[in-house]
């Protein structure tokens, strides 16, 4: 296994090639993507304040700071988590509807845009975290749907091995092989902005150091 923690660098970090041998042949449109994307979202993932969400509506820009974590294998589908640290129980843990080399192809343009958004219920309104089921867009295109979802002993045995990862990315090792590949995980630091009990934010922090990319993730409730 071989895992990067940047958590205490001060300057971007070249990504390693994982410790496993592999079929270049096969595989190197993959780990370009995957390259793609951890370069874009790990060394040069960049917050800036902002005081507009997809909408156009104003959000306080006051919040705290949680970890993100995607993790999931190369030919799955992404699970996204989020805990105020990573050591902590998750406060949300969504799967998503697209793979990881889709995400990749959104970040080479250096701006990453989810926004999950659900209908407001006539009811009393349950916490956000606590919506079973959201429509999914990437960038302004409608990709599918994000479903949460409880721990399984797999989560738990991912969580446990990334434990000591405040920051990074790279690829985990398996008790057996799957046929969607190798499980692979990036994490960060994002800032949590809560803008109504209907809407919130995280924004993902750069490392000292780094320049400006762009990936925020939006919770609307319409």
């Amino acid at each position: 296994m071989r895992m990067i923690d940047l958590g205490n660098q001060r300057v971007p970090l070249h990504i390693i090639d994982t410790a496993t041998s592999v079929d270049c042949s096969k595989d190197v449109r993959f780990r370009r993507s995957f390259r793609s994307l951890v370069e874009c979202m790990v060394p040069c993932c960049g917050f800036q304040p902002s005081t507009e969400s997809p909408s156009g509506d104003t959000e306080s820009t006051h919040g705290s700071t949680v970890t993100g974590t995607f993790f999931g294998y190369r030919k799955g589908r992404v699970s996204f988590c989020l805990q105020d640290d990573s050591r902590a129980s998750p406060l949300l843990l969504l799967e998503f509807a697209v793979p990881t080399a889709y995400l990749a192809r959104e970040m080479q343009y250096g701006l990453l845009r989810i926004a999950l958004e659900c209908a407001r219920p006539t009811s009393s309104p349950c916490s956000l975290f606590a919506v079973p089921v959201w429509s999914m867009y990437c960038n302004g295109r409608k990709v599918g749907f994000a479903v949460r979802r409880q721990m399984t002993k797999s989560d738990v045995a991912v969580f446990k091995l990334m434990q000591s990862v405040s920051v990074g990315a790279g690829v985990l090792p398996s008790e057996s092989k799957s046929e969607d590949g190798e499980l692979m995980y990036l994490r960060a630091n994002f800032e949590r902005v809560t803008g109504s009990p209907d809407s919130e934010s995280f924004h993902m922090i750069n490392p000292v150091g780094s320049s400006g990319q762009e990936l925020s993730i939006f919770l609307l409730r319409a």
